[in-house]
């Protein structure tokens, strides 16, 4: 009780940061367009771009980690050129300001990129923890012994045979894990011991 609490309330926190964040850096980003010469709808929209660019780029990482998947270059380096564009709009938005004008208006770049890796932080912890919950399958495995006799035909095939015909068939750890209800760890272990 005490966990999923601190989790939904740690999520409201992260998501106000980022609409107060979102808020602010784009009017810094739309005003230092305006002020370099756009107008109209190309001016409300090239900030969109920017932090666009960033929650996409997420995403996609988190999709990466949530699949066990290598994160796509293209990914982290868009996410690196978004998070650099944020700032530095924000930067130059108040660096008429002075040092410190420019600090200032570059914090909401940096908390609104902030809540948007805490964020994602919570979304993989919360998933992380779904997969590590304890599963009937795995509470009600067969001893070793019965585990490593060959199977009858009319036998139903053990945790561990599951998982080693699955791994067989070239499927990550993550997705044994994810079909099969078990942690990941167990489906690393039995992998890693000898048939």
């Amino acid at each position: 009780m005490i966990d999923r609490l601190i989790r939904i309330t740690t999520a409201v926190a992260v998501l106000t940061v980022a609409v107060v964040a979102t808020i602010i850096s784009y009017r810094h980003a739309y005003e230092l367009v305006v002020t370099h010469g756009e107008s109209g709808p190309t001016a409300r929209l090239v900030p969109v771009t920017v932090d666009g660019l960033i929650w996409a780029a997420s995403m996609v990482i988190l999709d990466a980690n949530r699949r066990d998947r290598r994160v796509p270059p293209l990914a982290g380096w868009s996410l690196g050129v978004g998070i650099v564009a944020t700032v530095g709009a924000n930067l130059a938005h108040g660096m008429g300001h002075g040092p410190i004008g420019a600090l200032v208006s570059a914090w909401p770049a940096l908390a609104l990129v902030g809540s948007y890796e805490l964020l994602m932080m919570l979304i993989r912890s919360e998933a992380s923890t779904m997969e590590s919950a304890p599963d009937e399958a795995e509470s009600h495995a067969p001893p070793a012994a019965e585990r490593d006799a060959p199977l009858e035909p009319s036998e139903t095939p053990t945790l561990e045979q599951m998982v080693r015909v699955r791994h067989g068939a070239g499927e990550s750890q993550r997705a044994i894990a994810r079909e099969l209800k078990i942690d990941r760890r167990k489906v690393k272990r039995i992998i890693d011991q000898p048939a």
